[in-house]
C-alpha cells in the first residue's frame, strides 16, 4: 500500500513538473486549450440535458411553442460562435504555440546534450534517458496538455450535469455515486494492466525498431544483397512477432474483462435499470416529474458515467505513463557534469610543453584500468606517434589530452598548468582534432571544414588542398554535403570524407593537432600526400597522431608503443627498429614498400 501511495505521489510530482514547465515556456497554451475545449464540448453536453428537458417540457405544456425556436437559435448561435473560435484556435494559434513549445523544449535538451560528459555515452542507463528525452519529450508534452485538457473538461462536465440532476431529483446522486464507486477501482486496474503491458512489450518493440533499421538504412544494404543475412533477420523478425502475440494476449484478455465490467455494470445496472425504473416510476406512477426531467436525468447520468469512464481508464493510464517518461526527462536534465570548468581561459599563440605525470584511467563501470602510470613529455612542435594493437589505450590517451574524460589518477599539464584548471571551451580552442569515427554535417563543404558559419573560403580551399581533397563540386566550398537539408546534396566517398575531416585540422588556428587514424580510408598516394602535409603542419603545430599504418610513423620525432595501457617502447623510428622489439615486429609485418620507404 505504501509503495502504491509513493508511486502515485511520484507520478503527481512528475506531472506537475511538466505542467509548470509548459506554463513557464508557453504560459497561455494550456488555459486557451481548456477554454477552447469547453466551448466546443460543453454546449453539446448540456444540450442533451438542459435543452432536451426544456423542449420536452414546452411541448408537454402545449404553450408558447415559439420558445423552442428561440432556444434552438440561441443554442445554434453559441455552437457556431464556439466552432468559429475553436477552428481559429486549433488551426492557427495552437500549431504556432506547439512549435514554440517544441523549440524551447528541444533547445534545453540540445544544450544539455552538448554539455554532458562524454562518458555519459558509456553509461547505458543515462544514455537511454538521453535517447528517450530526445525522441519522446515533444510528444509527452503534448500528451500532458491533452490529458490536462480532458481532465478539466470531464470534471466540468460531471459537475455541471450533476448540479442539473440534483435540481431535478437529489436521489439520482446516489446512482451517480454508485457509478463512480464501481468505475474508479476498475479504472485503476485497467491503467495498471496497460502500464504492465507496455513494460512487457518494450523489449520486443526495441527489437522491431532494430529490424526496421536493418532494412531501411543504407549501412546494411550491401550485406543484405550479397549474403543470406536478410533471410536470417526475417526469420528472427517472424519469431519476434510470435513472441509479441504470446506476450500481449494475456493483457488483452484481462483488459477486455475489465473494460466489459467497467462499462456494463454501471450502464446496465445503474442507468438502464436503476435510473430508468426509478425515474419512470416517478414520471408515470406518481407523476412527480415530467417527461423532460425523465429524459434529462437519463441522459445526464449516462453522460456522467461516460466521463467517469474516461477519467478512470484513459486518463489514469496516460497519467502514469507520462509520469514515467517525465521522470526520465527530469533525471536527464538534472544530471551534473563531472568535468567541471576551471578559471583559465588562455589561448596559446604557439605550442607549449605537454606533460603526463603518472596518468592512469579507468572507464566508469570497469574494474581494470585502460591506462596505467603513463609518463611522457611532448615538446613544442614535435610530431608524436602513438602505436599499438587494438585496445592498447591509444584513443583513450588522446581523449584524456582533449579532456573528453578526466584522468582517474595523476595529472596532465600544458605549460605547467593542470588542464583541469582550464575553462573547457577555452581549452578546446587550443586543439584541432580529427577522429577515426569523424562525422560530416548537413551543411556546406566550407562549413564542414571550418565547423562554423561564414567560413573564410580562401582558407577553406587552402586547407582542402593541404589534405589532398580534389573532388570537383558544383558550387565549390558552398556545395551542400548530405541530403538531409538539400535533395541535391553531395555524398562523398569514405576517403573524400576523411580528407574533409583532416582539412579541419589545417583550417583551425591552434597550436596542437590530434589525429586519430588520419589515413585510415586513404589510398597510398593520398596517404603519402597527407604525410607530407602533416610535416608542413608540424612547422607551427605540435602534432599527436595515432596510426596503424606504420609508414606514417616514420616521420614522427618520437613514437610511443602502447600495450595493455602502458608505454612499453619509445623512440624514433630508427631507434625502435634498431631495438628489434615489439614496434619492429609490427612494422616488419606490414608491406615491404614501407621498409623500403623507411
Amino acid at each position: 500500500m505504501k509503495n502504491k501511495k509513493a508511486e502515485s505521489s511520484h507520478s503527481i510530482r512528475n506531472y506537475w513538473f511538466m505542467i509548470r514547465f509548459i506554463s513557464k515556456h508557453s504560459p497561455w497554451i494550456l488555459p486557451s486549450l481548456i477554454i477552447s475545449d469547453l466551448l466546443s464540448t460543453l454546449p453539446w453536453i448540456l444540450s442533451n440535458v438542459v435543452l432536451l428537458k426544456y423542449i420536452i417540457d414546452v411541448v408537454t405544456e402545449g404553450t408558447d411553442l415559439y420558445r423552442i425556436a428561440v432556444a434552438c437559435i440561441i443554442f445554434a448561435s453559441v455552437v457556431v460562435i464556439g466552432n468559429l473560435l475553436n477552428t481559429l484556435f486549433y488551426e492557427i494559434y495552437l500549431p504556432l504555440q506547439k512549435e514554440k513549445l517544441h523549440y524551447r523544449l528541444y533547445t534545453l535538451i540540445y544544450d544539455k546534450a552538448s554539455r554532458m560528459d562524454f562518458e555519459s555515452y558509456d553509461n547505458p542507463e543515462f544514455y537511454n534517458d538521453f535517447v528517450l528525452a530526445m525522441n519522446t519529450m515533444g510528444d509527452r508534452a503534448e500528451s500532458v496538455l491533452t490529458s490536462t485538457r480532458n481532465l478539466v473538461t470531464e470534471l466540468v462536465s460531471i459537475i455541471s450535469i450533476t448540479a442539473v440532476i440534483l435540481t431535478i431529483d437529489p436521489i439520482c446522486f446516489v446512482f451517480i455515486a454508485a457509478c463512480v464507486g464501481i468505475m474508479v477501482p476498475i479504472g485503476r486496474l485497467i491503467a495498471k494492466v496497460n502500464v504492465n503491458k507496455k513494460e512487457a512489450m518494450t523489449p520486443l518493440d526495441r527489437k522491431n525498431l532494430y529490424f526496421s533499421r536493418v532494412f531501411y538504412l543504407q549501412d546494411y544494404a550491401k550485406e543484405l544483397r550479397l549474403n543470406p543475412a536478410g533471410e536470417m533477420i526475417e526469420r528472427r523478425y517472424k519469431k519476434n512477432i510470435i513472441d509479441r502475440l504470446f506476450t500481449i494476449s494475456p493483457y488483452l484478455k484481462r483488459q477486455w474483462q475489465l473494460y466489459f465490467c467497467q462499462e456494463s455494470l454501471p450502464l446496465t445496472i445503474l442507468i438502464c435499470f436503476g435510473v430508468t425504473l426509478y425515474m419512470g416510476y416517478k414520471t408515470i406512477v406518481t407523476k412527480e416529474i415530467g417527461l423532460g426531467s425523465f429524459a434529462a436525468t437519463f441522459n445526464g447520468v449516462s453522460a456522467v458515467s461516460n466521463s467517469v469512464f474516461a477519467l478512470t481508464s484513459w486518463f489514469a493510464m496516460t497519467f502514469r505513463e507520462n509520469g514515467l517518461y517525465v521522470e526520465k526527462f527530469k533525471k536527464f536534465m538534472a544530471a551534473e557534469e563531472k568535468i567541471k570548468d576551471g578559471e583559465i581561459t588562455k589561448k596559446f599563440k604557439k605550442p607549449e610543453t605537454i606533460k603526463l605525470n603518472n596518468v592512469s584511467f579507468t572507464y566508469p563501470g570497469n574494474d581494470k584500468p585502460t591506462l596505467k602510470n603513463i609518463n611522457l613529455e611532448i615538446k613544442p612542435y614535435q610530431k608524436i606517434a602513438l602505436v599499438g594493437y587494438n585496445g592498447a589505450g591509444k584513443t583513450t590517451l588522446t581523449n584524456l589530452l582533449l579532456r573528453l574524460y578526466d584522468v582517474t589518477e595523476g595529472e596532465i599539464t600544458v605549460d605547467g598548468m593542470n588542464i583541469k584548471d582550464w575553462n573547457i571551451r577555452s581549452y578546446h580552442e587550443n586543439y584541432a582534432a580529427v577522429f577515426q569515427d569523424f562525422s560530416l554535417f548537413g551543411a556546406t563543404l566550407g562549413e564542414n571544414v571550418a565547423m562554423k558559419e561564414n567560413p573564410d573560403i580562401e582558407k577553406v580551399m587552402a586547407s582542402l588542398k593541404e589534405s589532398s581533397f580534389s573532388k570537383d563540386l558544383p558550387n565549390g566550398a558552398d556545395s551542400i554535403l548530405l541530403r538531409e537539408f538539400d535533395d541535391n546534396g553531395v555524398s562523398l566517398s569514405g576517403g573524400e570524407a576523411q580528407k574533409v575531416a583532416v582539412a579541419r585540422a589545417f583550417y583551425k588556428d591552434c597550436p596542437f593537432a590530434i589525429l586519430d587514424e588520419p589515413s585510415a580510408n586513404l589510398d597510398p598516394v593520398s596517404e603519402y600526400s597527407l604525410n607530407e602535409a602533416m610535416s608542413r603542419a608540424a612547422k607551427d603545430k605540435t602534432v599527436i597522431f595515432i596510426s596503424h599504418r606504420l609508414s606514417t610513423t616514420v616521420m614522427a620525432d618520437v613514437i610511443y608503443m602502447l600495450e595493455n595501457g602502458e608505454i612499453v617502447e619509445s623512440g624514433t623510428h630508427e631507434e625502435l627498429m634498431a631495438k628489434n622489439g615489439k614496434y619492429a615486429y609490427m612494422f616488419n609485418l606490414q608491406a615491404e614498400k614501407y621498409k623500403e620507404e623507411a
